[in-house]
């Protein structure tokens, strides 16, 4: 006890005043949350929690084309080497990174139960799996290393972590943040990827852009649940200020419902189908049956909710008596049907918190991506140019070769050696380790000549870099053309629509629509979808267009099911012609499809007269009705019950003078007259009929219908190719083998396609990445026992894939 005494006189007391001990340890602990948990950096978009989740997956290797790993693995690695707090904290953080109703591009993927828009809660970490999702490593972790950005040591000094991650997008203005520090907080709205990575480009081009030309590329915010904004003077004084309101509505229609359809008891309803951003949908539902029950709401009679897979649907059926714009507008006052989004774009910039206008946080993004680049590219020049240096000392070796061996046979050890080698032929002493290190197969000619191709390209690569770190203008042609890269892979069409309202009567659209028209629709051949006025294509590769009407555009998906696509939707080839078809229909059909079989728009109620031929993989035929598509929605419409293995293959729009013709790969043919009454109509649950017999390994490779036409085109595998007269091809029964239209050269060649004669027009035959162009007019017309001639040459191991009118 004397001892602890004297201990203590022997320590140094400092006497503090209470006041002044906890406005330091208060300021202290208010800039830890500050810094180290509740605010993004301006950078990455991040806060800590997300930067080292990312980066702990990044370690593990969990890249997009890898397999899920249980989410407590990851949440066990951030805590353990990086984020020594609550796993249940860390978990959720990495739950929302996965959600696509809270994240507009979310940066994981997941496996299992993350939950939903009704907040149902996440499955435990121990069941769900995650891994990177593509925009997440390429876009924060392609570039990542220590040479780009600065490390530092983690809470134990026991490993490094990054202090921000090598963004190449604006994370934060793309997916939006919201958090609570101490004495202030954030909540920065998501965004659309085309219209932020457009205004970045812009403001690259135009540093002195107006913030009203800027605006009006980037419009708004982009929610991922969708809905509406209505007025933009919130959203124009948050983009100016760094604060402001944005009023979001959810989406809605007017529907008639019948409840009995044989007494014709018609009822109007109102139809949900997009909610504001984080409303909780089931919450919503039940204050409205609250408000209802308690006589605050009136004139609505039923509420259900009938939301699925592909989406919200929630009907509000009124009563007889209701007028729909007044039951509105007190869903509008009374529920979240309508919700202010509070606007604080606060984000850390040089660690220090600050309020941002649109225009300075996309600045402070640019600064970054372009000291980040500039890191990049001195690092590759420095590898470039000490690769170089060893290829410039291994080519003098050859060169001087005798004199190489000739030292190496005197000298009297490996230090010696290297001593004379640096001494006789004026070389550094690592290119004298490298020669002395090549191994006797580099001297073959062979070798020698890669040497020296290694040599010219690392020449050439380090011209380009010395060129982008010399001058800023190419370098920021580097950035621009990294964006409209990301922008072609990851962009997508805008959700939240803009609506300005007028004296509180029905939106109207102020987003630039589709004008009313004459256009074509185009699908190029790797998928992609646009529309334009023309209909002269800009885009090599159509292999589809139809004049467009008032209907929505039907698309056939290979599992036999019709999904409506608005025109709205089409982005026109001016905006973004690299938007995959298959990317505008619904999650469900995305997910469950792997190919768009085909896409027409359905000719007007007063026209009547089309069927559709459906044609599967293995042979079986279906005709249908074209009004078996009246009240197509979203959910999609199931056109016929495929077997086990089987998909559709082709569909045909076919009239009464229509014929069909259906090629398999072996050159065989089958020629149907499309309203033969052996092939009669059936309706959307039927099968179908067995139309042709597949031998073993024999698999359809064309269809095509034929009304005036004299020829028909079939080009083979490798490249052979005729006009065949369609007189040559026989009237088929339904099971019949068809004719042999098609005699091959090699036993190993295939028909790849065929196509109805097109006069005076150009086929595209597709070989993968090329593609070459014959006209129609030099392929010639030849009988069914013929190959035809060689239309192009192909390469060893090419062959032409499909073939197509340009």
């Amino acid at each position: 006890m004397v001892k602890q005494l004297n201990l203590l006189k022997t320590a140094q007391i400092i006497p503090t005043a209470l006041h002044v001990e906890m406005e330091q340890s208060y300021l202290e602990y208010a800039m830890s949350v500050i810094v180290g948990r509740a605010l993004p950096d301006v950078r990455d978009g991040l806060k800590p929690v997300h930067r080292r989740i990312l980066y702990a997956m990044h370690e593990l290797g969990l890249t997009p084309d890898r397999p899920y790993r249980k989410c407590a693995r990851v949440v066990g690695d951030v805590l353990g080497k990086y984020h020594p707090h609550g796993d249940q904290s860390v978990y959720d953080a990495l739950v929302r990174m996965v959600q696509d109703f809270s994240s507009r591009y979310p940066l994981l993927a997941g496996h299992g139960n993350f939950g939903s828009i009704d907040n149902d809660p996440p499955a435990a970490m121990r069941y769900t799996e995650t891994r990177l999702a593509a925009i997440g490593n390429q876009s924060l972790l392609g570039d990542i290393s220590d040479t780009i950005v600065d490390f530092t040591d983690n809470f134990d000094n026991s490993q490094q972590e990054p202090v921000v991650l090598p963004a190449q997008l604006p994370i934060l203005l793309l997916n939006g943040c919201s958090g609570i520090a101490v004495g202030m907080a954030t909540n920065i709205p998501p965004h659309n990827l085309n219209e932020v990575v457009d205004g970045l480009i812009t403001l690259i081009d135009q540093p002195q852009l107006p913030d009203e030309k800027l605006w009006e590329i980037i419009q708004g915010p982009d929610f991922p649940t969708g809905g509406e904004i209505i007025e933009l003077s919130g959203v124009h004084e948050a983009y100016k200020t760094g604060r402001g309101l944005i009023a979001v509505r959810g989406v809605t229609k007017i529907e008639k419902i019948y409840l009995n359809k044989g007494k014709n008891r018609e009822k109007t309803a109102i139809i949900v189908t997009e909610l504001p951003y984080q409303v909780n949908k089931a919450a919503w539902i039940e204050k409205v049956a609250d408000l209802v029950n308690q006589g605050r709401l009136e004139g609505i009679a039923d509420l259900r909710d009938e939301s699925d897979r592909d989406g919200i649907r929630v009907v509000i059926e009124l009563k007889r008596d209701a007028s729909h714009p007044q039951v509105l507008q007190q869903l509008y006052q009374q529920t979240p049907l309508q919700t202010n989004f509070g606007v604080i774009m606060l984000a850390l910039v040089d660690n220090q918190p600050r309020q941002l206008s649109l225009r300075e946080l996309l600045d402070e993004f640019l600064k970054f991506r372009e000291y980040t680049l500039v890191r990049k590219y001195r690092q590759e020049l420095e590898a470039t140019q000490k690769r170089l240096h060893l290829v410039e000392g291994l080519l003098v070796a050859i060169k001087e070769l005798d004199r190489v061996i000739e030292i190496l046979r005197t000298a009297a050890d490996g230090s010696s050696a290297k001593i004379t080698l640096q001494a006789e032929l004026n070389i550094s002493e690592t290119q004298a380790d490298s020669i002395l290190a090549m191994p006797l197969r580099r001297l073959t000619t062979l070798e020698h000549q890669k040497i020296q191709e290694e040599h010219i390209e690392l020449h050439k690569t380090s011209q380009e870099l010395e060129k982008l770190l010399g001058d800023r203008h190419e370098l920021l042609k580097s950035l621009k053309k990294e964006l409209r890269a990301l922008k072609r892979q990851f962009g997508d069409g805008r959700r939240t629509r803009l609506v300005v309202l007028d004296n509180e009567a029905e939106p109207t659209l102020t987003t630039p629509s589709v004008p009313e028209v004459k256009g074509i629709v185009a699908v190029t051949d790797t998928g992609c979808v646009y529309w334009q006025e023309s209909e002269q294509s800009t885009n090599q590769g159509v292999i589809f267009s139809q004049k467009i009407d008032d209907q929505p555009l039907v698309v056939i998906t290979d599992q036999g099911k019709a999904y409506p696509v608005a025109l709205e939707s089409i982005p026109h080839f001016r905006e973004n012609p690299s938007q995959l078809l298959l990317r505008l229909l619904p999650k469900s059909a995305q997910r469950d499809s792997q190919s768009i079989v085909t896409q027409f728009f359905p000719p007007p109620a007063d026209e009547s007269g089309s069927d559709l031929l459906l044609v599967t993989q293995q042979g079986r035929l279906k005709r249908l009705l074209m009004s078996e598509l009246d009240g197509l929605t979203n959910r999609g419409l199931m056109l016929l019950k495929l077997k086990t293995g089987d998909r559709l293959a082709y569909l045909c729009l076919t009239d009464t003078d229509t014929e069909v013709v259906i090629a398999t790969k072996k050159g065989r043919i089958v020629r149907y007259h499309c309203r033969d009454e052996k092939i009669p109509l059936l309706g959307r649950s039927a099968q179908g009929i067995t139309g042709l017999i597949l031998r073993p390994g024999e698999q359809l490779v064309g269809c095509a219908t034929i009304k005036q036409e004299k020829h028909l085109i079939l080009v083979s595998e490798l490249g052979y190719g005729k006009r065949l007269p369609i007189s040559a091809l026989r009237i088929c029964a339904p099971g019949d083998m068809g004719t042999q239209a098609f005699k091959f050269i090699n036993p190993l060649d295939n028909l790849a396609g065929i196509l109805p004669e097109k006069r005076n027009s150009t086929v595209s035959l597709s070989l993968g990445r090329d593609k070459k162009q014959i006209a129609v007019g030099d392929i010639p017309v030849s009988p069914k026992d013929n190959p035809g001639i060689q239309l192009v040459k192909l390469k060893q191991q090419q062959k032409i894939l499909n073939i197509y009118y340009q």
